[in-house]
């Protein structure tokens, strides 16, 4: 763990800030007074949705790449991904005038595919019934050179996430509760990192899906768990398991994980779109989730991650029409 902790650190992530200031947007922080008068608390959601390529993924894939030597940016940068952090490289290297070839399974967002080929990436389809993403990068990373920016296990991308929860606390002050979805544990990490050093008495919170409770389960073991293909509405928390830098990190700063069901998933969805008038994927919306179905007791000054916004219309759609 003192390994872990040399490479991602507050600094790490201060530099971060600093280096993606002008590229990434300092996005706002949202509060409705209906919803803190319905949970007798005072909630504020940093709307990453309103990110460049619609998700806090830029953070940390543009803190990344940036620091790749000559030698590593003309290799090209290879990544895998359902689709946020496939947008970011995508961009990112459109940014750098860099190549970047973006492994994807075939049941991602047809929305998130597109806009990582209209940033000019090479996108890989693969059947995830018959491969994985990581297996499929490694074979390409091999036969071609490409350099590896991997979506979560990375100290770069970790210190870049932190940086979402870091702008919060500069605009917001002291926190009693940090929350932010969990996938592969870079956000979670990152903020969590952010959260202990600007707002001590924080309690940091992760929120996965039921069905993919991987990061739970490895979390109250104390040993990595994995889960695969889950089949939750949020896509992008679909990881198999935390990465070897995120895991310990989450075990040192991190107080407590949650989970919520499809149902609670969905209305977080609603309430986000019909109350504060913005459009959050189902990934995004894991910490409004567990506050209205109790697995998380709202109480005092509140910070959610509304991690991103990317979702096909036709699901959006499908969302609004569910009764809940």
């Amino acid at each position: 763990m003192s390994e872990v902790k040399s490479v991602v650190n507050f600094q790490k992530i201060s530099e971060a800030s600093k280096r993606i200031e002008g590229y990434a947007t300092r996005t706002p922080i949202l509060t409705s007074r209906t919803l803190n008068a319905e949970l007798g608390a005072k909630i504020y959601f940093k709307a990453e949705p309103l990110q460049r390529i619609g998700a806090f993924k830029f953070r940390g894939a543009f803190n990344a790449i940036s620091q790749l030597s000559d030698e590593e940016k003309a290799r090209g940068v290879i990544t895998f991904s359902s689709g946020n952090h496939a947008q970011a490289v995508a961009l990112v290297g459109k940014l750098l005038s860099l190549k970047t070839t973006i492994v994807m399974p075939n049941d991602a967002s047809r929305t998130k595919l597109a806009a990582t080929r209209g940033y000019g990436a090479t996108v890989v389809e693969i059947d995830p019934l018959k491969t994985t993403r990581e297996a499929k990068t490694h074979e390409l990373e091999d036969e071609y050179g490409f350099t590896m920016i991997p979506p979560y296990n990375h100290r770069d991308i970790i210190a870049g996430q932190g940086t979402a929860a870091l702008e919060m606390f500069e605009d917001v002050g002291d926190l009693d509760i940090l929350m932010t979805p969990c996938g592969g544990g870079g956000l979670l990490s990152g903020s969590a990192i952010a959260a202990k050093s600007m707002s001590p008495q924080c309690k940091v919170i992760g929120v996965e899906p039921e069905c993919a409770d991987d990061a739970n389960r490895s979390f109250f073991s104390g040993e990595l768990q994995s889960v695969s293909n889950p089949p939750t509405i949020a896509d992008g928390v679909r990881t198999k398991q935390l990465g070897d830098l995120t895991f310990p990190l989450i075990l040192e700063h991190v107080d407590h994980m949650a989970t919520v069901s499809e149902t609670s998933i969905i209305q977080a969805v609603q309430y986000l779109f019909n109350r504060l008038k913005i459009v959050v994927e189902p990934s995004g919306v894991l910490g409004l989730a567990a506050l209205l179905q109790g697995s998380v007791p709202a109480r005092g000054r509140i910070g959610i991650i509304l991690s991103g916004g990317n979702l096909d219309a036709e699901v959006m759609a499908r969302i609004l029409r569910t009764p809940t």
